[in-house]
């Protein structure tokens, strides 16, 4: 891995053998008697400006990833860098300041926001626990910002059950984005979206990466939101990321057969063409507990005795495309 110079040169975000296990608790005393093995020793990069799409199916640990990178929930172990400074190990104001350019837009856009609490005041709550600005610039701010994400001022006395999906999830954008944070999180913010209302959230999306120079990770189920949107994405399966490489080139040649699967039930949009479909059979094991070996060998379609023993190293099969496979040559 880097050093601490080469991140802020090259990395805004570089994340170290994350590890986070939630504790299964029984009995009268409530003892640990298993663990949640949700993320597993994940590593990865994130360059400044672009897009890091992130996909995988339900319980894979997205989303677990990104509140650990937060500390929303705090990580087992590992390292998360931004801008050199490890985030794990900041503490009072140092990890408030740190917190400030490192953003995060939730999946439910309603029961994010306080429904007690006009949405103009949600979007300035941050600016207020920074003390950014007099009351005027910090409301003036908060008007430019949801005009950024095309809400009106008028808006900002209204209450969220007063919005539709669609523009609550501008809401959470905007709130997201009133103390301009140079790294933002996206937590599935289309996901509970109609199509037509996606495709207005993810141009929000894109043209206030290019107009403030913004470093997504984006998180997400549907691949073909993140063939719109990112430079990259990484592929993630019970806990650990399995293939990390240019959208491009994932598209085009995916290495991991989990990752052939997943781009096999991407529909087609001409009913002329038709892809052959990769079914893969059995259900997601337990992360309580994870196969030996690649956890993905239960269900692989061209698994070997190896894969059900030793876990694939996570390595560069071709010039950035990384991959964890041992079919993979």
């Amino acid at each position: 891995m880097s050093d601490t110079t080469e991140v802020k040169k090259e990395y805004l975000v570089e994340v170290q053998h994350l590890v986070k296990y939630f504790p299964v608790r029984a009995g009268l005393m409530q003892r640990t008697v298993n663990w949640v093995k949700a993320v597993d020793d994940v590593s990865f990069k994130v360059k400044k400006g672009e897009t890091l799409g992130m996909v995988g199916e339900s319980g894979c640990g997205k989303t677990t990833i990104g509140r650990s990178m937060l500390r929303l929930v705090e990580p087992t172990s590992g390292s998360v860098h931004y801008d050199g400074k490890d985030v794990l190990k900041l503490r009072g104001n140092e990890l408030k300041n740190v917190r400030r350019n490192m953003q995060i837009i939730f999946q439910d856009p309603y029961s994010s926001l306080d429904p007690r609490v006009p949405i103009g005041e949600a979007v300035m709550e941050g600016l207020h626990i920074h003390n950014i600005g007099s009351r005027q610039e910090r409301y003036d701010l908060m008007i430019e910002t949801l005009k950024k994400v095309g809400l009106e001022d008028y808006h900002a006395r209204r209450y969220p059950h007063e919005f539709s999906g669609g523009q609550r999830q501008r809401i959470g954008i905007a709130r997201a984005l009133a103390l301009r944070p140079d790294f933002i999180i996206c937590d599935e913010p289309v996901s509970a979206l109609d199509v037509s209302i996606q495709s207005q959230v993810l141009n929000i999306l894109k043209d206030l990466q290019k107009e403030f120079g913004l470093t997504y990770l984006f998180i997400a189920h549907n691949l073909s939101v993140v063939e719109h949107i990112s430079d990259r994405v990484a592929v993630m399966y019970l806990g650990k990321m399995v293939e990390l490489t240019g959208r491009d080139d994932l598209f085009k040649e995916p290495l991991h057969p989990y990752t052939k699967a997943l781009m096999s039930a991407i529909p087609i949009p001409d009913p002329r063409l038709k892809r052959e479909r990769q079914v893969l059979k059995g259900d997601v094991p337990s992360p309580l507990n994870p196969p030996t070996g690649c956890r993905f060998h239960p269900r692989c379609p061209i698994a070997e005795k190896i894969c059900s023993e030793q876990e694939p190293e996570f390595r560069e099969a071709k010039p950035n495309h990384w991959v964890a496979c041992w079919m993979v040559k």
